[in-house]
């Protein structure tokens, strides 16, 4: 028993004195400590700018939001007064209704906005269907309620009236000249129910003997214009001879 256990014990001597331990393994480990302190270190830091990205993130969002749906409400509320009131005659005195919806409550910017118009006497129907006098009342009402929200100095209208019966005109051009206190508007057109709210006619016609375009303006405010009313400006063709 003994000679095998010296035997065993030599056997373990040789291997261990075969052995080639790594002197260096102490500070091999100090150097993975520090560098796992390291990692630690820059995940935390790393996990605090996702933090502080995300509440920016959250910020900016949250104020697009707020921005868009101020806009959005106004707007809305606007379009539903100004509809009414281009729409509203002494048979409809209550005039249309209008209507705006978002498809994306959540984040509305991120979706489409749903326009319904409703004439006078007339049933819930999509836009396509409208005429095109209806289209036009309906598409100025939307710019008008678009305008107040951040009111420009001044229109230009290019023949907005083109689609719309005499009807339609008048309430179009008492609309401008009741709000012209508050911007100025420039409207070409060819119909004289415009001319009669204005302030001023400026015409184009052609002046035959310099081969070129020649402007005639006219001050209406002497003959007893709408004081304040919008200013319109009429095409007008001149014959050569």
């Amino acid at each position: 028993v003994r000679g095998a256990f010296e035997g065993r014990l030599q056997a373990l001597a040789t291997e261990v004195e075969g052995m080639q331990p790594d002197m260096r393994a102490g500070d091999k480990f100090a150097e993975v400590e520090r560098r796992l302190r390291e990692c630690s270190e820059e995940l935390n830091a790393a996990k605090e700018e996702a933090r502080s990205a995300a509440a920016a993130f959250d910020s900016v969002k949250a104020r697009r939001r707020r921005l868009f749906m101020d806009c959005f409400t106004h707007v809305e509320r606007a379009l539903r007064t100004i509809y009414r009131d281009m729409t509203r005659s002494s048979k409809h005195k209550y005039g249309g209704k209008a209507f705006l919806n978002l498809d994306n409550q959540d984040e509305p910017y991120l979706g489409g906005i749903k326009y319904n118009a409703m004439p006078p006497m007339k049933r819930f129907r999509d836009m396509e269907q409208l005429s095109g006098g209806e289209k036009t009342v309906a598409s100025l009402s939307l710019l008008f309620a678009i305008h107040s929200f951040r009111q420009a100095p001044f229109f230009v209208m290019d023949e907005v009236d083109a689609a719309l019966d005499n009807i339609n005109v008048k309430k179009v051009s008492n609309y401008i000249r009741q709000r012209s206190s508050e911007f100025q508007c420039i409207v070409i057109s060819l119909k004289d129910i415009f001319y009669e709210h204005a302030d001023s006619l400026v015409g184009i016609m052609r002046d035959a003997a310099s081969d070129s375009s020649r402007t005639l303006t006219l001050d209406l405010s002497a003959y007893g214009a709408p004081a304040g009313a919008a200013a319109a400006a009429a095409d007008a063709t001149a014959d050569a001879g």
